[in-house]
């Protein structure tokens, strides 16, 4: 998923890109089915369709005079192990805030840590 990466989360930032892949999510589709969807032209789906099959995430097949696109299983497949690589790191570093939120909150409330070595005096 090299391809994907070098591209960044911009691949998919871009909302008729985000669309055209979720209504590939759904079913395998035309440039046209696509173009019939989309407020775009033909020509802007093909420009969208070719960024995301550079980036890995889309594959095509002729189907007589035309050209069917689905997503790459291969390449969402790396996508979503990045992106939970990246929820891991997130987790696991909110587990170490909330742990040491407690910590603090234990060592904060449920100890007295004032020095009572000294006595009040008059």
């Amino acid at each position: 998923m090299s391809a994907y990466r070098d591209a960044g989360l911009g691949l998919l930032g871009d909302p008729m890109r985000r669309a055209i892949f979720e209504t590939l999510a759904r079913r395998p589709c035309s440039v046209g089915e696509l173009a019939e969807q989309l407020p775009i032209s033909r020509p802007a789906v093909s420009q969208h369709l070719k960024a995301l099959k550079d980036g890995g995430l889309v594959v095509a097949h002729a189907e007589g005079t035309r050209r069917i696109y689905r997503l790459d299983p291969q390449g969402v497949a790396a996508l979503r192990s990045w992106l939970d690589g990246v929820w891991e790191h997130a987790l696991a570093d909110f587990h170490k805030f909330a742990e040491q939120a407690v910590a603090d909150e234990t060592d904060g409330h449920g100890t007295d840590h004032r020095d009572h070595s000294s006595k009040e005096q008059p």
